[in-house]
């Protein structure tokens, strides 16, 4: 069979990087790992073409050459989903749609031949041994849980690497923590199932041979579930494989208990890691007892903060407003968390209940859903009534993003950061994109901008004080531009 692996398209988000990537001249921020994982899972007398619609558009060609397509898509792809669906029907192929979006909502989408749902290593080889045999249900499911070390490396060879800005891996999956807006443990579990050391290098070397020397995101929701695996085995394994090598470093997400543990954060930037994502969500103890985030509570998340910064981890922060035990105050307090904080990469969202959630069926059941989740949690919108009143709720948003956003917020936020890190001891090459990206920011952000006062006196700070990090500082001067024009759109 002649298969297309289509990717959909991502709208315009925080996570989208649109902006920010025109600086580097890159397509997208990340490859679908999903998609490339499924290609290694498939007949090796298949012919498979990768169509990632961030990158390129699906051609008519293409449509003529294949006898099928897989989809696979989040939710916040679903309008692009929809639309390759229904082309892919009309050039009569066959169908097969996998990924986050399709297991939470298979039923919804009646042009699909036969969804391969839950975790690909349990439901795709049962879907094509039917097919060979001409028997295949419509729908392949699993509620257990799949076994990493029979996880193939992704076909990486169907990408055109230069397109992405990152390439993207995964050592675990599954969250110990119960957080009741998550949709993870729903769709992978409590309990944090790992790939070997030996499964990772060889991706990285996969990686590495086709030359690639740019970032690498470790997708796994939480990177430390299993501290100890990653302290005896897979932090000393990537130590030694970077010896070397230069140009690839790393980022992940975590848990904010990682702040609690200096031996693991030293082994982790020694390892490459340089910046980190951290679910935060608010200062409030009552709203943390709330949506049972519980390792949020009971302690001091700015020191938490500034201590990874200190160890030379830039921490972006997840942030949400629109709990029940909101008030009007929260605003204010996550504002001013925010800056005192030094995070520069703030994604500050209202709170959402997607479906299979916990947050999502006690909504249910008290009355409150309002529709479905967008998946991108920093829209504006919520698909349930807020206890809060909505305009006062929508009013202090719009509050937190004018004022977060701002150029002389933002940029006196960077300061903040700056000062507090530690600059990183394993640094990636400059690039041609690197020096493409400075012209363009000194003619975007210094020039024609108005953030141009701001970028000056930034650029010259960092320069007098702080000389090892300017390429940090234009660096997150290029994200800022990226949010504040998110930012514009979402106010407007």
């Amino acid at each position: 069979m002649n298969i297309l692996l289509i990717y959909p398209e991502f709208p315009d988000t925080f996570w989208s990087f649109r902006y920010a990537l025109e600086f580097v001249g890159k397509r997208a921020a990340h490859p679908p790992l999903g998609l490339l994982t499924v290609a290694s899972m498939l007949p090796k007398d298949w012919s498979l073409r990768l169509v990632d619609t961030n990158v390129c558009g699906l051609r008519k060609r293409d449509l003529d050459w294949a006898d099928g397509a897989f989809v696979s898509a989040m939710a916040v792809q679903r309008e692009s989903a929809r639309q390759i669906i229904g082309r892919c029907r009309e050039a009569g192929l066959l169908i097969v749609a996998g990924g986050p979006l399709f297991t939470s909502e298979h039923a919804q989408f009646d042009g699909v031949d036969h969804f391969v749902l839950n975790e690909a290593e349990l439901t795709l080889p049962g879907f094509l041994a039917d097919l060979a045999q001409g028997r295949a249900r419509r729908v392949y499911a699993s509620d257990q849980f799949a076994d990493l070390h029979q996880t193939p490396s992704p076909k990486w060879d169907l990408l055109d690497l230069r397109r992405y800005a990152s390439m993207s891996i995964q050592f675990c999956r599954g969250c110990p923590f119960n957080c009741d807006f998550c949709t993870v443990t729903a769709l992978l579990g409590h309990r944090v199932r790992m790939k070997t050391s030996r499964q990772i290098i060889a991706e990285l070397d996969g990686l590495y041979a086709l030359g690639w020397r740019e970032e690498v995101f470790f997708v796994d929701d939480n990177f430390i579930g299993n501290k100890e695996f990653l302290k005896t085995d897979l932090l000393p394994t990537l130590i030694a494989w970077r010896k070397g090598k230069r140009g690839i470093t790393f980022y992940t997400e975590a848990s904010i208990n990682l702040a609690e543990d200096e031996p693991l954060m030293e082994m982790m930037v020694e390892a490459g890691f340089n910046r980190v994502f951290v679910g935060i969500e608010t200062p409030d103890e009552n709203c943390l007892t709330e949506c049972r985030k519980l390792q949020n509570r009971n302690r001091d998340l700015l020191a938490d903060v500034k201590r990874m910064q200190r160890i030379g981890l830039e921490v972006q922060g997840g942030f949400i407003v629109g709990f029940d035990h909101d008030h009007p105050s929260i605003f204010q307090r996550q504002i001013d968390f925010i800056q005192t904080s030094g995070i520069a990469t703030a994604m500050v969202g209202l709170l959402q209940a997607p479906p299979g959630t916990r947050l999502y069926e006690r909504l249910k059941k008290e009355g409150r859903l309002r529709g479905e989740s967008s998946g991108d949690n920093v829209d504006g919108t919520t698909n349930f009534l807020p206890t809060m009143d909505a305009d006062v709720l929508r009013q202090g948003y719009r509050r937190i993003l004018e004022h977060i956003y701002a150029p002389e917020h933002y940029y006196q936020r960077l300061r903040t950061y700056l000062h507090n890190c530690k600059p990183s001891k394993v640094r990636g090459r400059i690039r041609l994109s690197d020096l493409y990206a400075y012209v363009r920011a000194l003619w975007q952000l210094g020039i024609v901008g108005r953030e141009r006062f701001h970028y000056w006196r930034l650029l010259l700070w960092a320069q007098f004080l702080h000389p090892r990090l300017l390429h940090k500082a234009v660096t997150l001067a290029i994200y800022g531009y990226h949010f504040r024009k998110m930012c514009d759109r979402h106010v407007a």
